[in-house]
């Protein structure tokens, strides 16, 4: 398996490489949240060539993150030919793994998987791949191939979590009972404020003892800094990705508000990178450490939040 090559490379990022200090900050973290080839989409690096650059930077491993399909199965081949790596699999309920579908994520767990994910490019509040862009709109790679599936009749619908009245359907329940049943990670993904909003609750009814905020700041979601107050204060860790600020999508600035506005102890921090035209995935973790020690954080606080907050999430202590 060969590394995919970079074709692009957003200015401002060309030359930003983490700091030795970073490096020895996040030393055993993991980082739970990446995107890598085999994949639809082009990615920057192979899964084995990425385990093998975690050991040699003291890493601990990763999570495996598909749209498409369970990577459970995957994480375990990976973890096997690396020695020293520990790669987690998880599951996304988007449409092509049957939306809301409590036996993708038993199996899923029966397989290994540590993660499910809510809903990402099927979440109801992601539209551009449902709507027919207009001349000069910036289609995202993920909307471009909603609309290929489009013309071939194969009609991605959004897979809905609550009904037209705020309610859970009872297949979310199911799968909430599910995820509680075999001690899984819940993440809220792509869901759109109100929907993150009933499914964690209903997730915390149900039994679920791990509930994530997914990059709360990302474009589709936007929760102000009083909503990630509220997610905290029910029991949510609030996962702070990379990507979002480093694309633009929001500035660190307004990410570290609402990192001090949690508490520190309620943050945990991935790089959801693997686009090409993103920094190497090994250097997601350490590239935010030295964001947040340039913020004012101490090397002792960031290494909690990145190493103790990712650790606890993968289940280590």
């Amino acid at each position: 398996m060969t590394e995919t090559s970079v074709s692009t490379t957003l200015p401002h990022q060309a030359a930003e490489l983490p700091s030795d200090r970073a490096r020895a900050i996040v030393v055993g973290a993991f980082d739970l949240h990446v995107h890598i080839a085999p994949d639809v989409p082009p990615r920057r690096v192979d899964d084995v060539t990425l385990a093998r650059r975690f050991v040699e930077l003291g890493l601990a491993g990763f999570a495996l993150k598909s749209h498409y399909t369970s990577t459970a199965e995957r994480a375990q081949v990976v973890t096997g030919v690396v020695p020293g790596a520990r790669v987690l699999g998880a599951v996304t309920l988007n449409h092509a793994i049957g939306g809301m579908n409590a036996l993708a994520v038993e199996i899923a767990a029966r397989e290994g998987a540590r993660i499910v994910w809510m809903p990402t490019f099927d979440s109801p509040a992601e539209t551009a791949g449902r709507s027919d862009p207009k001349p000069g709109d910036n289609v995202p790679q993920w909307a471009k191939l909603q609309h290929e599936l489009r013309s071939l009749g194969l009609g991605v619908e959004p897979v809905h979590v609550t009904d037209e009245k705020g309610r859970v359907l009872p297949e979310t329940r199911d799968v909430l009972r599910a995820i509680a049943r075999h001690g899984l990670v819940l993440a809220t993904a792509h869901l759109a404020r109100d929907d993150a909003f009933a499914v964690v609750e209903a997730a915390f009814e149900e039994g679920v003892e791990h509930v994530v905020v997914t990059h709360p700041e990302f474009t589709s979601q936007r929760f102000t800094i009083e909503d990630q107050v509220a997610l905290a204060d029910r029991g949510c860790l609030i996962e702070r990705c990379l990507s979002t600020p480093f694309s633009g999508k929001t500035s660190f600035e307004h990410v570290f508000e609402g990192v001090r506005a949690v508490g520190l102890e309620r943050n945990f921090f991935s790089s959801d990178l693997g686009n090409p035209s993103y920094p190497p995935v090994e250097d997601g973790l350490a590239l935010w450490a030295d964001r947040l020690v340039g913020a004012g954080f101490g090397d002792d606080e960031t290494r909690e939040m990145i190493v103790g907050g990712s650790r606890r999430v993968a289940g280590e202590r």
